[in-house]
């Protein structure tokens, strides 16, 4: 029988100064999704600064990230604009260019409509100018662009079951590509988000995990928030070691990891 992973480490703190006291070259993966600078309602956090200066922030938070990342370790940060705010996320990645490779940008589907259908849930957005958001950025970074991964972790199977031969593929799988449709679930009030208002759900680091295909690796992540990514560490057999700024959520992440 496999041994139980090691119990997360919750700590409490602002990530720059917690990430300063942790062994360098010491994590294999980190999956996060920092505050968006959008004037969310955080509980300890304001989350409306200067563009600049927030720019300039994360500049610092991944360089703390860098300098934790073993070598072939993998990076995978959500982030998203708004409809009237659309450059942001561009413009932290262009910032982050010295610090790392873009290995992948893999395209998060919260919402998609096939003909006349629908799938999955969005935040709908007033007025008449911009169309509805339903997708997200995650930005697979690592230290020199030639990290292997185990793309088969998350794939999916042939439609045309010919080509499994045909291309010579051991198996009923292909790579999944870089859109991802992982939905939120269905919630009618805050409490199921924890009040936490920028939750994702607990498939994306799993998926982010399985892909860079490390069996018991070490995941990281510096805006823990209510502890998602440490849940999904600790269901795909990894360590966990997340950082947060705001008690309350320190708690629920405490919780849920339980």
């Amino acid at each position: 029988m496999d041994a139980a992973p090691p119990a997360p480490l919750l700590l409490t703190g602002d990530c720059l100064a917690v990430m300063a006291g942790l062994p360098a070259a010491s994590v294999d993966v980190v999956v996060t999704s920092p505050p968006y600078n959008l004037d969310l309602r955080y509980g300890a956090y304001q989350d409306r600064r200067e563009e600049a200066e927030y720019l300039d922030w994360m500049v610092r938070v991944a360089e703390g990230v860098r300098r934790l990342m073993r070598p072939d370790a993998s990076f995978f940060l959500n982030i998203s604009g708004s409809s009237s705010r659309p450059w942001l996320p561009f413009e932290l990645i262009v910032r982050l260019r010295p610090l790392f490779v873009l290995q992948n940008h893999i395209t998060w589907i919260k919402s998609i409509a096939t003909g006349a259908d629908s799938v999955g849930h969005y935040k709908p957005v007033g007025g008449s100018r911009f169309l509805n958001h339903a997708h997200e950025h995650i930005f697979h970074l690592t230290l020199d662009g030639a990290v292997k991964l185990d793309r088969l972790a998350i794939g999916v199977p042939f439609k045309d079951k010919s080509n499994i031969a045909r291309r010579g593929h051991a198996r009923d799988l292909r790579c999944r590509g870089n859109t991802w449709f992982i939905p939120y679930g269905t919630v009618r009030s805050k409490a199921q988000k924890f009040h936490h208002p920028g939750t994702f759900p607990v498939d994306l680091p799993r998926w982010c995990i399985r892909l860079h295909g490390k069996p018991g690796a070490v995941v990281l992540d510096p805006f823990m928030g209510t502890g998602t990514t440490l849940v999904a560490a600790r269901e795909e057999g990894c360590a966990g070691i997340g950082i947060e700024m705001d008690p309350v959520y320190v708690a629920i992440a405490r919780e849920r990891v339980a």
